[in-house]
C-alpha cells in the first residue's frame, strides 16, 4: 500500500509543478513583448515540451488506430502536456476574466515589465553559462537573434480583415511566436490588430472566434515545433545561441521605462508602439521596480541553482 502510494504522490506532485509551469506560460503569453516559450525555457522545460508537441505525429495515428492507448499515451508525453495546458487556460481565464492584465499594462505597466524584465535577463546569463565552450561563430549568431528579436518587437501594427481565413492564419502565426522563445504572440496578435479582438473572444467564450484561432494554432503548432526540434538536435548550439540573441533583441520592448503611444480599440486603449527611455527621476516607484527587477533576477538564478542540485544528487 505504501509503496504504490508513493509513485503516485510523486506524480501528483509532477502534475502540480506542471500546471504551475503552464500558469506561468500562460500569463506570460497574455502581455506583449514576453513569450510563452521564453518562460518555458526559463523553467527548464522547453526541450521536453518541444519533443512532446513533435510526437503528434503518424505514429500516433497508427498506435490509436490499432486501439494501442498506453503506447499513444507514453508516445506523447500526455503527463507533461495535460496539467500544462490546464494552467496555461487557467491563466487566460484569470488573467483576461478576473485579474485583466492587458488593462493593467495600461495602467501601470512598469512593476509588470520590471520583474519580467528581470526574469528574461537571468535568463539569458543562464543559458550562456551553460554553454561549456566558446567558439568564433558565437557572436553572429547572437548577432542574428539579436537582429530577429529587435526586428519583431519594431513591427508595425497594420489594419487586418476579420474574416475566417485570417483569424485562423493569425493562430497559426502567433502560435509559432508563442513557442519562440524571445518573440511574444500576443506582440504577434498585436502587429495583426487581433490582440483586443483574440483576447475579448476568450473572455467572452466566442467560439465563432476561438474555433478557427485554436486551429490554426494546431496546425501551427504541429508544424513549426518539428522545424524547431530539427534545429535542437541537429544544431543545438547556433539555435541556442540564436534564441539568446533574441531573447535580448526582446528586453527593448520589455525595458519598464518607455514613451508608449496608444490607440483606443473597441473602446478600450491599447498599445500601439513604445520607445525605451530612462528613468524621469529617482522615486519610490523607481526603487520598486528596480526591486522587482532584482526579484525577477533572484526567482531564475533561484530555480538554475535547484535544477543543478537535483541534477547533481541524482
Amino acid at each position: 500500500m505504501g509503496s504504490s502510494a508513493r509513485p503516485a504522490a510523486g506524480w501528483a506532485r509532477a502534475a502540480l509543478a506542471h500546471a504551475a509551469r503552464g500558469f506561468c506560460m500562460g500569463a506570460a503569453d497574455v502581455v506583449p513583448g514576453v513569450s510563452g516559450g521564453t518562460m518555458a525555457f526559463i523553467l527548464g522545460i522547453y526541450p521536453r515540451l518541444i519533443a512532446a508537441i513533435r510526437a503528434f505525429d503518424l505514429k500516433l495515428l497508427r498506435l490509436l488506430g490499432g486501439r494501442q492507448l498506453h503506447a499513444a499515451v507514453r508516445h506523447t508525453d500526455l503527463a507533461l502536456l495535460l496539467p500544462l495546458l490546464l494552467g496555461i487556460f487557467a491563466a487566460l481565464m484569470v488573467f483576461t476574466r478576473v485579474i485583466p492584465l492587458p488593462q493593467m499594462l495600461i495602467s501601470s505597466p512598469e512593476p509588470i515589465y520590471s520583474l519580467f524584465f528581470g526574469l528574461i535577463l537571468a535568463s539569458v546569463l543562464v543559458l550562456w553559462r551553460g554553454l561549456d565552450e566558446r567558439s568564433r561563430s558565437d557572436p553572429a549568431w547572437l548577432a542574428l537573434g539579436l537582429a530577429i528579436g529587435l526586428g519583431a518587437v519594431n513591427l508595425v501594427p497594420f489594419d487586418t480583415p476579420r474574416d475566417v481565413w485570417f483569424v485562423f492564419t493569425s493562430g497559426a502565426l502567433a502560435i509559432c511566436a508563442m513557442i519562440l522563445p524571445g518573440i511574444s504572440g500576443s506582440f504577434i496578435l498585436l502587429i495583426l490588430r487581433k490582440y483586443s479582438y483574440v483576447l475579448d473572444a476568450v473572455g467572452r467564450l466566442d467560439l465563432s472566434v476561438l474555433v478557427p484561432f485554436g486551429l490554426g494554432a494546431i496546425c501551427g503548432l504541429l508544424l513549426f515545433s518539428r522545424v524547431l526540434n530539427w534545429l535542437l538536435t541537429r544544431h543545438y548550439r547556433r539555435t541556442l545561441l540564436t534564441i539568446m540573441g533574441a531573447l535580448c533583441g526582446s528586453l527593448w520592448a520589455i525595458w519598464p521605462f518607455q514613451e508608449r503611444a496608444y490607440e483606443v480599440i473597441h473602446g478600450s486603449r491599447r498599445l500601439l508602439r513604445s520607445r525605451p527611455v530612462l528613468p524621469a527621476s529617482v522615486d519610490t516607484g523607481l526603487l520598486t521596480d528596480l526591486l522587482l527587477v532584482g526579484i525577477g533576477i533572484a526567482l531564475v538564478w533561484g530555480l538554475d541553482r535547484l535544477a543543478r542540485r537535483t541534477v547533481a544528487h541524482r
